[in-house]
């Protein structure tokens, strides 16, 4: 067990991102936020910390319980971390995925032009 780890390396071993090298671009960007200000990929964590993930368009919340060296099988995460993200995130999360997912009744086929258009003025989407 790990007193001290890099950012980069503890967001790749809690399995919020694929590699090491996507983490660290993640830290590079400014999605990684630690008390309220972005963090390089060398910043180090300890236990009881707070970490903020911004995936647009949702900001997801951890807190640090207990830290380690490698990289952990997705059923032990809950042992080594919390997700602590406000209920109103993942709200605004399944909104979003309904807005998008373009349901449309059985039989009336494709949207035309007109409908499209329509369509993205209502949604925010540019052409």
């Amino acid at each position: 067990m790990a007193e001290t780890l890099r950012i980069d390396k503890w967001l790749w071993t809690m399995r919020l991102f694929k590699t090491r090298t996507i983490a660290t671009e993640e830290c590079k960007k400014g999605r990684i936020v630690v008390g309220g200000t972005p963090v390089k990929p060398s910043f180090v964590v300890t236990a009881g910390m707070e970490i903020n993930v911004k995936r647009p368009p949702v900001v997801y919340t951890y807190r640090i319980i207990e830290l380690t060296q490698n990289r952990v099988g997705a059923k032990d995460v809950t042992r080594y971390m919390i997700d602590i993200t406000p209920a109103s995130e993942l709200k605004l999360l399944e909104d979003i995925k309904l807005a998008t997912s373009g349901v449309r009744d059985r039989g009336t086929g494709r949207p035309t032009k007109k409908e499209r258009r329509e369509l993205d003025d209502f949604l925010g989407v540019e052409s």
